[in-house]
């Protein structure tokens, strides 16, 4: 399918055979953002989009807010949020940043970021209270995310951006170190296209089980994949074998804990899980393997994703007692309750004796120490920082969580040191190198990234 601005009909007039100023592959916020800036500067966009228009978008279809600095209060934030705070938030998820330099100057950028979308027509949701108190630190899209790309898609459209959709890049062309030409497939079969700058914003290689599996083994046949099917890394593939300069973790990734029982694919941002600070959470051997308090928000959600992928299995079980129902978003798939730990742990294949043995240890590490509080006794194993409470022994509730890879940090680098070439940009889950683990390799670096001063200019 095709679209373009009124009156114009690129595929019948021989439009898409004149050499294009900027070409953009990709379809997501990354590709969306570059094709707006390069038009902002006068030049003549067509931007490519694997996936079929009902599925346009990527993974910013399942995304529902940013994180930036700002100094401010306003109808969206409840308080500021320091570039230090920032800072320190970012390289406590994972190993930190796989480039100080790249992710300094996202940090740093991002204050620029809301005003920046606002002008291209996204709406902002005012300031949310209860069992999402992200306020303070993230300004959500009104709508999520789907508003969101559908609000740069309109954009793209009054500005005259030509959007092919079910367009399959099969070839980049090269002239000396110059990418000047892409093959494509469309439903009219394939066609050649001419570019003086391209923008590789496909998307990385998470959807593509075979590739993860060269860096994760077997465990990656376990991974629900949050995002769409389409991001399998081809057009990353014929980068990197064109002599694109690598950058980030074979084995980073964006990775979160989803409900065992979503679909393999493109199941977004419903099957996130938000349970753990409230219980605790056991392997398949019914053992704690993590400090389920280390942080409740904003960056708790990205740390549990990895840590279940090294567990048996990559599966791991949240528990938790009927006191503490409505203190978060309930599960799409519903629970799983019992009047017993036991009888719990029975209905999962867990072994009730090793469940209740942890549940009786926890409870006797956590004790009541000044004002009433509950409190962690020093020298246990697998201690508790936070949101300590001690588990019952009755009604109980658990569910099931996978890990999901959601975005791969293997990639080419950012736009400001991709192959040292005048004419190739890379973006969105290319900017890998920023961080390769923390949720800042997404929203904050691509706003960032993709806003280049300067693109070629046709006449």
């Amino acid at each position: 399918m095709i679209t373009s601005p009124k009156g114009s009909a690129p595929a019948r007039n021989g439009a898409l055979d004149e050499p294009w100023d900027v070409v953009v592959i990709g379809g997501g916020n990354a590709a969306l953002v570059s094709a707006l800036s390069a038009r902002d500067h006068g030049a003549r966009v067509l931007l490519l989009e694997r996936a079929p228009t009902v599925f346009r978008g990527g993974n910013s279809r399942h995304t529902r807010n940013i994180r930036c600095v700002h100094d401010y209060t306003d109808a969206y934030y409840t308080g500021r949020y320091t570039y230090d705070e920032l800072w320190t938030d970012l390289g406590g998820v994972g190993t930190g940043p796989s480039n100080e330099a790249l992710a300094a100057l996202t940090v740093r950028e991002s204050e620029t970021v809301p005003r920046w979308m606002t002008d291209h027509g996204v709406r902002w949701q005012p300031a949310l209270t209860g069992t999402l108190a992200l306020a303070r630190t993230n300004r959500f899209f009104l709508g999520g995310g789907k508003a969101l790309v559908n609000s740069y898609y309109r954009a793209a459209e009054r500005a005259g951006i030509v959007v092919l959709y079910e367009a399959s890049v099969e070839q980049l062309g090269f002239t000396g170190d110059a990418c000047t030409e892409i093959v494509v497939r469309v439903a009219q079969g394939r066609r050649r296209v001419r570019a003086k700058a391209v923008v590789c914003a496909s998307g990385g290689f998470e959807a593509n089980i075979d590739w993860l599996r060269r860096y994760w083994g077997d465990a990656a046949l376990n991974y629900h994949v949050r995002g769409p099917k389409y991001n399998d890394g081809t057009v990353l593939a014929q980068l990197l074998d064109a002599g694109a300069e690598r950058a980030g973790e074979e084995r980073g990734f964006h990775a979160i804990a989803v409900d065992a029982r979503s679909p393999k694919f493109d199941g977004g941002i419903a099957t996130r899980l938000d349970t753990i600070p409230f219980g605790i959470v056991v392997n398949r051997d019914g053992r704690r393997f993590y400090d389920e308090g280390e942080d409740i928000w904003p960056k708790r959600y990205a740390i549990w994703g990895r840590n279940i992928a090294v567990q048996p299995d990559q599966i791991a079980y949240s528990l938790w007692d009927s006191k503490v129902h409505g203190l978060f978003l309930p599960p799409m798939y519903g629970v799983s309750a019992a009047p017993s730990i036991g009888e719990l742990a029975s209905r999962f294949d867990l072994d009730p004796l090793a469940v209740e043995e942890t549940v009786a240890r926890y409870n006797a590490a956590v004790d009541r120490g000044p004002g009433g509080r509950f409190r962690w006794r020093s020298g246990t194993a697998c201690p508790r920082s936070a949101s300590i409470r001690p588990r019952a022994t009755g009604p109980s509730a658990s569910t099931g969580r996978r890990s999901t890879a959601w975005r791969c940090g293997r990639g080419s680098p950012s736009p400001t040191s991709v192959w040292r070439s005048p004419n190739r940009h890379t973006s969105g889950a290319r900017t890998a190198a920023c961080s390769a683990t923390s949720s800042l390799q997404g929203r904050s670096c691509r706003e960032t990234f993709c806003r280049p001063g300067t693109w070629p200019v046709s006449g």
